[in-house]
């Protein structure tokens, strides 16, 4: 690993990533990184850079299939203690973006808080969150998003402001390799009344989401004026088989694996989702899961 000298006490070689996903398949990173500073992330990416090696970014691999054959380069996991600090100001929160969703929202809502509390049961991290601009009916996470500090693919740090953010359905300007910081715009409420409406919209999310297994995210995104799950039920996919991989019989847009799934399982799967809902209904649904 000489392209790593001096790094070695947070790089790694032929890492298995199926662990840090949510599907758990898929094979392995060529080298791993978990950088415990800033400093260390830049130093990574300038390496990277310099010899021409390939180099992405894993947050709460909710929303990421790895294929079999695994990822060349590295893939750099933000897990540190720096990326995921939370701390509030005034009716501000300022957020690591290698922070996880659900304790970001649980902390605002302790905090009395308010704004937050319809992202409950989305997992990842908040920087993933932004990238894709996760959301419910309830609303948006962009919606709150006041400032985020990035670091570009080029290893320079930036801020963007409000007035530079754009949010749109499940997609953001944020497309810089990784999000250090944001800040979001709150109100403050009873933190008993919170904590009620939490536990209430929790109920219902929970409602929705399959029992048991391994399973990943939405894997499609909703078509405008359409919803993806109604759609590959009105397909007749619900339960459908391929391999050792499932669609869910609870909500048609989710897929399902076992330990004895495999990535082609789960890919030839998706493939059979978008061919059958093509034919028998003539949409296309658009592939919302990141495919490594």
């Amino acid at each position: 690993m000489e392209i790593f000298r001096g790094l070695e006490h947070v790089v790694r070689a032929q890492e298995p990533l199926a662990p840090y996903t949510a599907l758990r398949v898929g094979g392995t990173a060529e080298y791993f990184a978990e950088p415990t500073s800033t400093d260390e992330l830049v130093t990574l990416i300038n390496r990277c850079r310099e010899q021409d090696m390939p180099f992405r970014l894993l947050g709460g691999g909710s929303n990421v299939l790895v294929r079999d054959q695994g990822v060349e380069g590295l893939v750099i996991h933000l897990s540190a203690p720096q990326f995921s600090e939370i701390r509030t100001r005034g009716e501000e929160l300022v957020v690591g973006g290698g922070a996880k969703l659900g304790h970001v929202v649980s902390t605002a809502v302790r905090e009395g808080l308010a704004g937050l509390e319809p992202l409950v049961g989305i997992p990842g991290t908040v920087g993933g969150a932004l990238h894709g601009n996760a959301g419910t009916a309830g609303g948006d996470i962009g919606r709150r998003t006041i400032e985020a500090q990035v670091l570009t693919r080029t290893g320079e740090i930036h801020t963007r402001r409000k007035t530079d953010l754009r949010f749109a359905y499940r997609q953001s300007s944020l497309d810089e390799l990784a999000i250090l910081t944001a800040t979001f715009s709150l109100e403050q409420e009873d933190p008993a009344e919170l904590t009620k409406r939490l536990q209430t919209l929790w109920i219902v999310k929970k409602a929705n989401l399959p029992r048991g297994g391994f399973n990943t995210g939405c894997v499609f995104r909703n078509p405008p004026g359409a919803n993806a799950a109604a759609l590959l039920e009105q397909a007749g996919l619900k339960g459908t088989i391929v391999g050792d991989a499932q669609v869910s019989d609870e909500n048609a847009n989710y897929v399902v694996s076992s330990a004895t799934s495999s990535s082609s399982d789960l890919l030839r799967l998706i493939e059979r989702m978008q061919t059958q809902t093509l034919d028998r209904l003539g949409v296309e649904l658009e592939v919302e899961l990141e495919i490594w």
